[in-house]
């Protein structure tokens, strides 16, 4: 085994500290940050009913308009999963108008889109073994939450893009409240819905059990 010599010098200890990062100030001179007022209220959540209705980011060359994944054309609504798939899911979500349609579904993930009319809402629910997440794509609405479905003290307002974490075995709901219909998808992990479901209407769902 190799021993160090005794007459080797050891190796100095450098007393070195790297300078302190500051990351660069983007305030003006003489900027304050508003103070905190606990007793604030902000203004109701009014958005852009279909903020992505133009897309934004144009389609990768070369373009396939025949190509149903591509975002620059409408998307066939069926179950794709649980082949590989991709889509613009803002394109599918705001094309979708029932109630749910399951888009994709794999053995530990599902996708569905949802289209919630004016005035109407998901219906008071809780998923005992799943977690779910939803996006808004289109319209405004409110989200409810809670441990027990008689006091749900998670409350608040959703436009687009606001995502919605629902832990498994919570209870919640979604109101529509703006004069769009309000456009969403869901993730549950793992899947909630039988593969291919698809329900027109918030009836139709109650009547088949979901």
């Amino acid at each position: 085994m190799y021993k160090q010599s005794e007459e080797q010098p050891a190796v100095e200890q450098l007393n070195y500290e790297p300078p302190c990062y500051e990351p660069p100030c983007c305030e003006p001179p003489g900027y304050e940050p508003p103070c905190y007022d606990p007793c604030f209220e902000p203004p109701c959540y009014t958005p852009e009913p279909y903020c992505h209705e133009h897309h934004v980011y144009p389609p990768n060359p070369p373009y396939d308009p025949c190509n149903p994944n591509t975002y620059a054309c409408s998307v066939n609504m069926m179950d794709y999963g649980p082949n590989p798939f991709n889509v613009d899911i803002y394109q599918a979500t705001l094309q979708n108008n029932t109630f749910r349609t399951a888009l994709w579904t794999g053995c530990h993930l599902q996708m569905t889109l949802m289209c919630i009319p004016v005035c109407e809402e998901i219906g008071l629910e809780a998923h005992p073994n799943t977690d779910q997440f939803l996006c808004v794509a289109g319209g405004q609405g409110l989200v409810l939450m809670g441990d027990n479905k008689d006091h749900l003290g998670c409350r608040q307002l959703i436009g687009c893009n606001c995502g919605i974490f629902v832990p498994a075995g919570t209870w919640h709901n979604i109101i529509n409240t703006g004069n769009v219909p309000l456009k969403l998808y869901s993730l549950y992990a793992p899947p909630h819905h039988p593969w291919g479901t698809v329900h027109t209407t918030r009836a139709e769902a109650e009547a088949a059990g979901d």
